[in-house]
């Protein structure tokens, strides 16, 4: 067998131009190609951390949710907005870090983000990534703010970027989920694999055990269950690496309520929404607890959400103690 090298993989460039060739909504190539520019930017900067300029360490404010931001939370929301507010096919914008969506033009598509999740692992060198969500907002009722309330089963594209021991983009244009990998010798996201697939089974949990007493009834004992059953435990505590591992290995991430966070702690229109997109595009499943998260229609930017996504026969385990 051949082995891969960058002279015979597709950039992301050459897999867009195919992609727009074949028929698809004009722009939303364009927008694509705007978020992997920023994100090669924000890689950048992740990669020079401690190197050059201070981005380690908090930034003295706190975002909307409440929480206290890093310095690199600042620096990639700021690079995502910058990039994307050129792009002629983007009017509206919408971050975990700002109180209210950006309109930036008359672009008919919405891109929502969470610039750098997990970003409180910069200091230790664990994988940190963004996660983005691309919805078709011309033409959609009321206002701008508006326009981006849409369920996730609206979405057009959604995707990840995990910046971690190489630097991974995996994506999805609403046929299948494929993967790319940045190389620093063209600069630029080559493809590696093509229509990803969750395992459908694997005996692999991911969820912080530290708010074990806090979960529902059903949780504890779905916990039960899984280590009188022989199930292995994998945490890292940043969404975007906990997730990849969870596609490409299969398992279960779950991000339930908790008595001190009733409806959740995850985003649905930043986190959830384009997480449960890729899963479902890859043949695994995305739960609430209470129905789909794709179904979920949203009330509000910021809104929380339970989550319940990997294998499919996980999640339909997961489902049975609830």
């Amino acid at each position: 067998m051949t082995q891969a090298t960058s002279d015979n993989l597709d950039t992301l460039a050459e897999y867009l131009r195919g992609f727009r060739d074949a028929g698809a909504a004009a722009g939303l190539d364009d927008v694509v190609s705007a978020i992997g520019l920023a994100t090669r930017a924000i890689a950048n900067k992740v990669r020079r951390a401690r190197i050059g300029d201070d981005v380690i360490g908090t930034a003295g404010e706190t975002n909307v949710q409440g929480e206290e931001q890093q310095k690199l939370d600042v620096i990639a929301n700021d690079i995502l907005i910058q990039v994307l507010s050129r792009c002629p096919s983007v009017g509206v914008l919408g971050s975990e870090e700002e109180d209210e969506v950006v309109v930036v033009g008359s672009g008919e598509y919405g891109v929502l983000f969470d610039p750098l999740d997990g970003s409180s692992n910069i200091d230790v060198a664990a994988g940190v990534g963004t996660i983005f969500s691309v919805l078709r907002t011309a033409g959609a009722p009321g206002e701008a703010a508006q326009a981006v309330l849409q369920p996730g089963r609206d979405q057009v594209a959604a995707g990840y970027v995990l910046y971690g021991s190489s630097v991974l983009l995996v994506l999805t244009l609403g046929d299948g989920v494929d993967m790319f990998v940045l190389d620093p010798e063209l600069g630029d996201f080559v493809l590696v694999s093509r229509q990803l697939q969750v395992p459908r089974e694997k005996k692999v949990r991911s969820i912080n055990g530290a708010y074990r007493l806090d979960f529902s009834e059903g949780f504890q004992s779905y916990l039960a269950w899984t280590e009188e059953n022989g199930y292995g435990s994998r945490y890292i505590g940043s969404m975007v690496a906990d997730v990849h591992r969870t596609l490409l290995k299969g398992g279960v991430f779950l991000y339930p309520a908790t008595t001190k966070a009733p409806a959740g702690k995850l985003r649905l229109m930043y986190e959830a929404n384009p997480m449960s997109m890729l899963i479902e595009q890859a043949g695994g499943a995305a739960q609430t607890g209470e129905g789909r998260i794709q179904d979920v229609v949203p009330e509000a930017l910021h809104q929380r959400i339970p989550v319940i996504l990997g294998s499919a026969a996980e999640v339909e385990q997961v489902l049975s103690h609830l």
